[in-house]
């Protein structure tokens, strides 16, 4: 059974929200690629329109963007995704994931493209208290 963990990054507010789906939640993502956009419906979030910004393989092995497939290569990369050049002009061979999702990925990055009607806090149970009313609760609790 095929299942994903969704990293879900709202750049408005720069906060992250984790999420794990499997079973029929999963079928939104086959046949999709980095940087196609999705509807958030079948995800629980109303109104809400993502975009597949990024992810990961089992080993944890990165995709990226400019290679065509599923599988995994070992391209000749100067920059990037999945390198880091030590010095100028040195090219590293690295493995990478090509930009399909498959059965292989188990880990996906999506940003927000369109906001719904509510807060991506609501809908994943995340409302904060204001810090002065959680102080004052628990003064009285350690009063009593």
């Amino acid at each position: 059974m095929v299942e994903f963990k969704l990293t879900i990054n709202d750049p408005k507010t720069g906060k992250s929200y984790q999420k794990t789906i499997s079973g029929d939640e999963t079928s939104e993502f086959r046949g999709k690629k980095l940087g196609d956009k999705i509807s958030g419906t079948k995800l629980g979030l109303e109104g809400y329109e993502l975009e597949i910004t990024g992810g990961s393989d089992k080993q944890g092995f990165p995709m990226r963007k400019d290679l065509e497939g599923q599988g995994r290569t070992k391209p000749l990369v100067v920059s990037g995704i999945g390198a880091k050049a030590k010095r100028d002009g040195e090219r590293q061979r690295k493995t990478v994931r090509g930009n399909a999702l498959s059965t292989e990925v188990s880990q996906i990055n999506i940003k927000v493209t369109k906001q719904g009607k509510d807060s991506l806090d609501k809908l994943f149970g995340k409302e904060e208290v204001p810090k002065e009313e959680s102080k004052a609760e628990e003064k009285k609790e350690g009063a009593t």
